[in-house]
Parts: C-alpha cells; structure tokens; sequence
C-alpha cells in the first residue's frame, strides 16, 4: 500500500469514527483534510475582491465550526466528505454575499456563464446568488442534476470524483453536467 492509499484509508477510518460518534475523530481527522480544504477555498476565494471580511482560511475554519455539529453522517469515503465540504463553503459564500448585496442599493441580477471546467474566479455577489437561486430551482426538478453541478462547480470534484459520490456511472455525471450547465444558463438569463 502506498501514502496515498494509506493516507486514504486512514481518513475513512476516521470519518467512519466520527460518524460513529467519535467526536475526538474530528480533531484528528483535520489535518489530514485540512490541506484540500484550503485549496478549494482558496479557489472559492480567488475571484473575490480585496477588502472581503471572508478569506480561504476563515472559510476553512467556518466549514470546521459547522462540521462540529453535523451528528452521524453515513460518511462514503473521502471524497463524499469532500462533497459535503464544498456545498457547505457555498452556503457560507451565498450567505455572505446575500448580507452584502441587501446592504447595497439596487442591482439587477446578471447572467453568469459557466464554463466547462469549474471555474470561481471573477464573480461577484450577484453571479453567486443568481447561481445559487439557479441551482435551487434546479434541484425541485431534478436533484441529481443539482448535485452534479454542486459537486463539479462548487466543489472542484473531477466526473471521476462526483461519479464515485454519487454512485452513477462517469458517462450519467457527463451527460447530466451538459445538460444543467444548458439548463442553467438558460434559467440565469431570465433574471
């Protein structure tokens, strides 16, 4: 077995005894995680502005705060934690881009285009709300779709990776990718 491998199992040994109810698992599992949740931070934050109260470290340490209080998640795997960690740095990210846009006056929503690889850089407040209203709407119709989107966009996570998380085949994470990029792109630029 290689450090991967070993450094792979050792997360899911411990993400297993978190949500067994090892809260001591917690500690021990950040820093074997800590790196790659800084790196998708960091990528969340690469396109905001200077001056944000939010940098990729305070991310970091909001998504520890808010695990601390998740309670016996069937965890699947590393990347599955993964997963979870990138659709709770987007409800911290839309949150505070929500606080911000409503202190501000006016502003119509405008229309964001997503591209084939996940990329963060260069929003603002409004592209990531209206993203976020988007995938809402998305996920009453279909949640899988929703979830691809979540995954591969907000999470970084390659078809590989969302294929795993979601138990589906690498050609359903493709086909569902082309189809809610489409569909997204059709309902952000209604707004």
């Amino acid at each position: 077995m290689n450090v991967v491998d070993s450094q792979t199992s050792e997360t899911t040994q411990l993400l297993l005894a978190w949500a067994d109810g090892d809260a001591r698992a917690l500690n021990a599992l950040t820093p074997h995680v800590y790196r790659q949740l800084r790196r998708m931070a960091a990528a969340f934050m690469k396109g905001e502005r200077e001056g944000r109260t939010l940098q990729a470290t305070a991310l970091v340490h909001e998504v520890y705060l808010r695990l601390i209080d998740v309670q016996k998640v069937p965890w699947q795997g590393k990347a599955h934690f993964f997963a979870i960690c990138a659709q709770i740095m987007r409800r911290i990210l839309v949150d505070a881009a929500r606080r911000r846009s409503t202190s501000k006056l006016g502003g119509g929503l405008e229309r964001i285009e997503l591209t084939e690889v996940p990329d963060l850089s260069g929003r603002n407040d409004r592209e990531l709300i209206a993203l976020n209203d988007a995938l809402d709407a998305l996920k009453e119709s279909d949640p899988r779709k929703a979830r691809v989107v979540e995954l591969r966009y907000f999470g970084g996570l390659s078809v590989e990776e969302t294929a795993v998380v979601l138990n589906v085949s690498e050609g359903t994470v493709t086909r569902d990718w082309r189809v809610a990029r489409g569909w997204l792109l059709t309902e952000i630029g209604r707004t």
